[in-house]
């Protein structure tokens, strides 16, 4: 019977989980999407060892909360709203981490000025890790959708819950930021 589960899309593993409450059949979605979960922690905490139990606590609430997934969205878009989230309110919770991160909040940006996407994958690797470093853990985060996971504005949409002229307004002000950082950095 497992190997039949194997062969399920996401959608039907949670229909099945959701009605049999099988712990097998919840570490098989858990080993399908813990990599990826994993992966976007690490890349938004840059500590391995937080990145590993934020997985873990992610995925206890992916469990607790799967009866409200609706299908609506694709799983891992579902998935990684939770992920997105969760992220947030941890880094949000942890007042030393924030007291290191650039407050750029009441510095005005030019809302004209535009940076293209050519731009952005232009930057030295080196320095932009260091500028990711120092931009608001929303920026950063949004733009790790974007550039990194490569999400469609329709993704980040859905997982932001926010409309499309505010995701591209964010995603022009994060540019914004991330270039001018970049630009201060030696």
């Amino acid at each position: 019977m497992i190997n039949l589960d194997k062969e399920l899309g996401d959608n039907e593993l949670v229909a099945k989980i959701v009605e049999t409450n099988d712990a097998e059949l919840f570490g098989l979605l858990y080993d399908r999407h813990a990599p990826k979960v994993y992966n976007r922690c690490l890349s938004i905490l840059r500590n391995k060892v937080e990145a590993q139990d934020m997985t873990h606590d992610i995925f206890v609430l992916i469990f607790i909360k799967l009866r409200s997934f609706n299908g609506k969205s694709k799983f891992t878009t579902w998935l990684y709203s939770i992920t997105y989230n969760y992220c947030i309110n941890y880094i949000q919770r942890d007042k030393e981490k924030v007291n290191k991160k650039v407050d750029l909040e009441n510095h005005m940006l030019s809302v004209d000025k535009t940076i293209s996407d050519e731009e952005i994958y232009q930057l030295r690797i080196d320095k932009l890790l260091q500028a990711m470093e120092l931009i608001h853990a929303n920026d950063k985060i949004l733009l790790i959708m974007k550039y990194k996971d490569n999400f469609t504005l329709k993704e980040i949409m859905e997982i932001m819950e926010i409309g499309e002229s505010a995701v591209k307004m964010r995603l022009k002000r994060a540019k914004n930021k991330l270039v001018e950082i970049y630009n201060q950095i030696d």
